[in-house]
């Protein structure tokens, strides 16, 4: 690697919230929470990060009050008591090592987990009872459901911001709750919640981040994660164009996000034709706000075939850091190679590329 880690290594604040270092832990389902609730491994886990330099740990999907919202029985709950005390836990065990972080709010929506051979206590809901074109799953969405829902966010971030966590994120990505109403092939609905335009199916997104400012602080940290390609359909696209992009991150700024963050499963591909601007950098061009880039950083190939089994090998940074240097986007969001290597930070900041370790599908089984 020839290119600098200055920047990368650079001090940044959102809101209340200052960073060490651009340095982010992606968030990734671990499903280590048995009964939902985070024991002392998890908390563990996420400390051996801040201690080694990660700037922002974002946690892995945890569940809202919903009874549907996950679809397998270990992934963490962020509600009840019992969770909540698991989570203070984490909390604690991070701030002592210097760190920051933020939950990842979740409802995984229609999309159901075979592997799991688990179903939740009620139906999978989401806009219109289907997980993408054709595919029934569970039931549509009540207006009295959706209503609920909103406030089962708000809640979550409320309970966060009281228990002291940095800021919160919400997924919005992958095929996901969110996600199934930002995308046309998932979101059939007539009503107010639905439409032909991205504009009109943001409103739910929108509604989320508007209930969860009002239910924290004006300078809480409000982080989105938005992407195009969903689990069951890959070349799925919400946007084809920056105005397009435009018309469906507007209305989530104006409702007051802080942060995007922008899924791709390859940070260098361009977004748009025209541009060598990846999905983060036409989302900070677009909306003026700092945006976080994800996708296969520091590891050959890319996340779902190492998931599938394919060993990644670790690689360059240096497209990354140019990107970074020229101010395409302000955060970089690590996944495989943190679940691999706790020390992956420290390690950069130090140069030590030699001791950069591969990722292989067994690093899944443990909490390393």
């Amino acid at each position: 690697m020839t290119a600098s880690t200055a920047t990368l290594f650079s001090p940044f604040s959102i809101g209340r919230l200052a960073l060490r270092n651009r340095v982010v832990m992606a968030p990734m389902t671990r499903s280590f929470a048995t009964g939902g609730v985070p024991a002392d491994d998890i908390a563990e886990y996420y400390a051996r990060r801040a201690a080694h330099d990660v700037g922002l740990i974002i946690t892995e999907g945890a569940l809202i009050a919903r009874p549907s919202a996950g679809n397998e029985p270990n992934v963490p709950r962020f509600h009840g008591e019992d969770a909540l005390a698991g989570w203070a836990k984490v909390l604690a065990a991070v701030k002592a090592k210097g760190g920051r972080i933020w939950p990842q709010l979740w409802h995984v929506g229609a999309l159901r987990n075979p592997s799991a051979n688990w179903m939740p206590p009620a139906p999978l809901e989401s806009p219109s009872g289907i997980s993408r074109p054709g595919r029934e799953s569970g039931v549509a969405m009540t207006e009295t459901d959706v209503v609920d829902c909103i406030a089962a966010y708000a809640s979550a971030a409320r309970d966060a911001m009281r228990l002291g966590f940095d800021g919160v994120e919400l997924h919005a990505a992958h095929g996901y709750l969110i996600d199934q109403f930002f995308w046309p092939g998932s979101n059939l609905r007539t009503d107010r919640w639905g439409g032909a335009s991205i504009g009109e199916r943001a409103r739910f997104a929108a509604e989320v981040v508007r209930a969860v400012r009002a239910a924290t602080a004006p300078d809480f940290p409000v982080c989105i994660r938005v992407s195009q390609w969903k689990q069951q359909d890959f070349p799925a696209r919400i946007a084809t164009t920056p105005q397009e992009m435009e018309q469906w991150l507007g209305p989530l700024v104006m409702a007051g996000v802080d942060v995007i963050h922008c899924s791709q499963r390859r940070f260098w591909e361009p977004e748009f034709e025209g541009s060598d601007l990846n999905f983060a950098g036409w989302a900070k061009k677009l909306t003026g706000l700092p945006t976080i880039t994800v996708g296969s950083v520091g590891l050959t190939g890319e996340f779902v075939a190492g998931f599938r089994g394919e060993v990644s090998q670790p690689a360059s940074l240096d497209e990354l850091l140019r990107r970074l240097d020229r101010g395409d986007f302000d955060l970089v969001a690590v996944g495989r190679a943190l679940i691999t290597d706790p020390a992956w930070a420290a390690k950069v900041r130090e140069g030590r590329f030699d001791e950069m370790m591969a990722f292989e599908r067994s690093a899944l089984a443990t909490l390393r």
